[in-house]
């Protein structure tokens, strides 16, 4: 495990299991919501190709394609969970090995959409691991996590073949984004600067909302959320999906900021109008739709 403490992830609640260390006779796994008894290799085996059938739940719409998979290679099972449960929460297919020598195999043997790749792992080392991904002209886009923030450590991040580099602590909403950046630049989709649902606009550059062209004045997290629910038009959005982007894992999954928040962002955005566009759906959580 890459040195220091995971910041704004250790408030999570204990894991029900230990990534073994080397001397174990197996290595495990954690795959989505299941920690796996299973080797890289055997994991990958058990997985289904894209394309290929398999278990459908986790294929989506497109291919009743493949949702966007993203290998996560941590071997701090706290930090692991936070970050599985926040990328399937946001609509991704994740794997999760516990050491360089599984990451490798699962690397090797799925096409993943990106891999994010601890640097200080048991095994084979995150540099390692992704030096060897090049060596294979496997061109997935990589994130390199560590806790070392000097710049040369940076740089030999880069300079083993990774994309980008984030330092821990990090918040889980730039892992998202950063994630979604990679993406779109490798299949060199533009970002938009403006997002719009009917007669709700919001200016990315500007950092500006209007609503029937009337300007609607918003605080820093209030932008933040309507944006996101935005980013997600049409589509549900939980509590804990809104609490792991607007504020990343540092309140109480309990608290009540998520229901204050849109309650200030509903005055704003529907006050002053008949239709309504910020929905409330109980047990799920909330969407942006137009009316």
């Amino acid at each position: 495990m890459d040195g220091g403490r995971p910041g704004a992830f250790a408030t999570a609640p204990a894991c029900s299991g230990r990534v073994p260390d080397a001397g174990h006779s197996h290595d495990h796994a954690l795959r989505s919501e299941a920690i796996v008894s299973a080797s890289g290799d055997q994991l990958a085996r058990s997985l289904p190709r894209r394309g290929t059938g398999g278990d459908l739940s986790v294929l989506s719409d497109a291919e009743l394609g493949t949702p966007v998979r993203i290998l996560v290679i941590e071997d701090d099972t706290t930090l692991a969970r936070f970050v599985l449960k926040g990328l399937r929460e946001a609509g991704f297919a994740v794997d999760h090995a516990g050491n360089g020598e599984d990451g490798l195999g699962l690397a090797l043997s799925i096409p993943y959409d990106a891999a994010v790749v601890d640097i200080m792992l048991p095994k084979l080392d995150g540099l390692s691991l992704i030096e060897e991904l090049r060596r294979n002209k496997l061109t997935t886009p990589v994130i390199a996590l560590s806790a070392k923030r000097a710049v040369d450590d940076r740089i030999r991040g880069l300079h083993s073949g990774s994309d980008d580099y984030m330092t821990k602590p990090f918040a889980f909403a730039e892992l998202v984004a950063r994630i979604h950046a990679l993406m779109r630049r490798a299949s060199g989709v533009v970002e938009p600067t403006r997002l719009t649902v009917g007669e709700l606009v919001v200016d990315l550059l500007a950092r500006t909302v209007t609503r029937n062209g009337k300007r609607v004045e918003l605080q820093t997290r209030e932008f933040a959320l309507l944006e996101y629910l935005m980013r997600n038009a049409g589509r549900p959005v939980s509590k804990t999906m809104i609490l792991q982007h607007v504020w990343n894992f540092d309140f109480d999954p309990q608290t009540n900021i998520v229901e204050v928040l849109v309650s200030r962002l509903r005055t704003k955005v529907d006050a002053d109008f008949a239709d309504k566009m910020i929905h409330t759906l109980r047990g799920v959580g909330y969407v942006v739709r137009t009316p």
